[in-house]
């Protein structure tokens, strides 16, 4: 009997943790919506670094209210080394407000075109992330030009190579090429992260089954592409997965 009552206890208390939570993003969300809409008139790039610095802001406060905690650890590269391309593995809706929590200076996500007819908060997205659709081969096209010219203007980019959330029973799914072509193609270093404890506090099968916790995010070491052609893509991808793949095994059973 009081074993039940503390799970009716717990449920209840995650109950309205839920709500209080998604309801603080959405008011966060409006309050920041004005100002974005007033920076988006600067254009992609000034007005683009102005929604990311009021996302980061977002991303913080909700955090905070909501008792959630970050950490961020391992080999952060200096944010005057860049630009670099970071890649992550994807677990969670989390993930996003995580990269914001994990990244100093100006950077840009690739993410899917779907997420922008989600009302207002697609609108956001649209601004803060270039948008690709992998069905449609020249919007793919499209996507990687930009990333491109992200990159020449000093300007780091995040992909995360799996295309979506892994669903398999393997620690990563399978990876894209796009970020190891566009890294030997443009001479940038690629920075591995890998995000833990995400899909424990927020499952990927839903938005309603947020927890409190910590998350945390490992810096790995720098990937230089030096000299690499298009020949050393299946390497490259290769290496990448393989420095993942170790440190969530590694952190596979550890106790947040």
């Amino acid at each position: 009997m009081i074993i039940n009552r503390s799970i009716l206890m717990n449920e209840f208390f995650l109950f309205f943790y839920r709500i209080y939570s998604w309801s603080l993003f959405l008011a966060l969300m409006f309050l920041f919506l004005p100002f974005m809409i007033i920076a988006a008139f600067f254009g992609i790039y000034i007005g683009g670094s102005i929604i990311f610095f009021l996302i980061k802001i977002w991303a913080m406060l909700w955090y905070f209210f909501c008792g959630l905690r970050h950490e961020n650890s391992g080999l952060r590269p200096d944010k005057k080394d860049g630009p670099f391309i970071y890649v992550a593995n994807h677990d969670s809706y989390l993930d996003a407000p995580i990269t914001m929590l994990s990244l100093h200076g100006q950077f840009r996500a690739l993410g899917k075109t779907e997420i922008r007819r989600i009302p207002f908060f697609g609108w956001i997205y649209r601004y803060g992330v270039i948008l690709v659709d992998r069905s449609d081969k020249e919007n793919r096209a499209k996507s990687v030009r930009i990333l491109k010219h992200v990159l020449s203007k000093k300007i780091n980019i995040i992909i995360f190579p799996e295309g979506g959330f892994n669903y398999t029973e393997n620690h990563l799914g399978k990876f894209y090429d796009g970020a190891f072509r566009i890294a030997i193609e443009t001479q940038t270093p690629i920075v591995p992260m890998v995000y833990l404890n995400v899909k424990n506090i927020l499952p990927r099968d839903s938005f309603f089954k947020l927890s409190p916790g910590k998350t945390k995010t490992i810096f790995l070491e720098k990937v230089p592409v030096n000299g690499m052609t298009m020949e050393n893509i299946g390497s490259l991808k290769e290496t990448v997965i393989k420095m993942i793949e170790a440190e969530l095994i590694k952190n596979e059973f550890h106790n947040f």
